[in-house]
């Protein structure tokens, strides 16, 4: 499948959703790296877990607000990783759709970067 929007395009988009971070948030992110990829690899969905017949959107990898110690020091930081042709595909190809998607799944990985694990997100109706 080709990509709808550009890199700078979609780029554009990823940094308007962390912009849209409530402040308060966006000063408790720490140590964390957002890249954007265009699709994940075997390994990224093997890693994360993804069940046959689902699509993994983006991928959090690091060391969870909740689980750093004292000892907590020269760590490389977490990365969120967006992928964008499967985030492009479950919007349909629409931008608005994108954008909202590309919003949501921030919000779900910068839930993981605080602690929040899949299960309670479930709970809380995140899905």
């Amino acid at each position: 499948m080709q990509l709808i929007l550009s890199r700078t395009e979609f780029e554009t988009v990823v940094i308007a959703a962390l912009a849209e971070l409530p402040p308060d948030l966006q000063t408790a992110v720490n140590n964390v790296e957002v890249l954007i990829a265009s699709w994940p690899t075997l390994d990224d969905v093997q890693r994360a877990g993804v069940p046959a017949g689902h699509t993994l959107l983006g991928l959090y990898n690091g060391i969870p607000l909740t689980k750093r110690t004292h000892a907590y020091n020269l760590v490389a930081p977490d990365t969120i990783t967006l992928y964008q042709g499967p985030i492009e595909r479950a919007a349909g190809g629409d931008p608005e759709r994108i954008r909202r998607q590309v919003r949501r799944t921030v919000l779900h990985e910068m839930a993981h970067h605080f602690g929040i694990s899949d299960a309670r997100l479930h709970e809380l109706g995140a899905y």
